[in-house]
């Protein structure tokens, strides 16, 4: 299977789509709630954010100064159309995955065989460590 078209391998890694994914949902975001959100330290924020910013997707605004100064990052519009696409490129590679039967919906059923054959769903989650079941 060839790449689908508008799959991006700079926005492709976890860390850098996920920047994207949490900018395509807002107008501007500042730095320390994507940090937050994210849960990266601030000088990994920082070189992902420098990367997509040297590529043209992002804007980097500074805004105040000493203490008060902090940093505002949203999605340009190159950035929105290259995440639009990557989106439209992973979901043809999911699709394709599924084969044309599941695509289409004249597949022979959902689920595993014990499912096809009438023994119902799947076993409940294990509960974790620590905790009892049935409480």
């Amino acid at each position: 299977m060839s790449t689908p078209s508008g799959f991006d391998e700079l926005i492709h890694p976890a860390t850098r789509l996920s920047v994207v994914a949490l900018l395509a949902s807002t107008e501007w975001a500042d730095f320390g709630f994507i940090r937050d959100s994210l849960s990266l330290s601030d000088s990994a924020l920082s070189k992902q954010l420098h990367t997509l910013e040297d590529a043209g997707y992002l804007d980097l605004r500074k805004e105040g100064s000493g203490r008060k100064r902090r940093t505002r990052v949203r999605l340009t519009e190159r950035g929105r159309t290259a995440f639009d696409g990557h989106v439209a490129a992973l979901r043809a590679i999911v699709e394709g995955a599924a084969g044309p039967a599941a695509a289409t919906g004249t597949g022979t059923g959902s689920g595993t065989e014990a499912d096809r054959a009438g023994a119902g769903p799947a076993p409940a989650a294990v509960a974790p460590a620590g905790a009892e079941a049935g409480r």
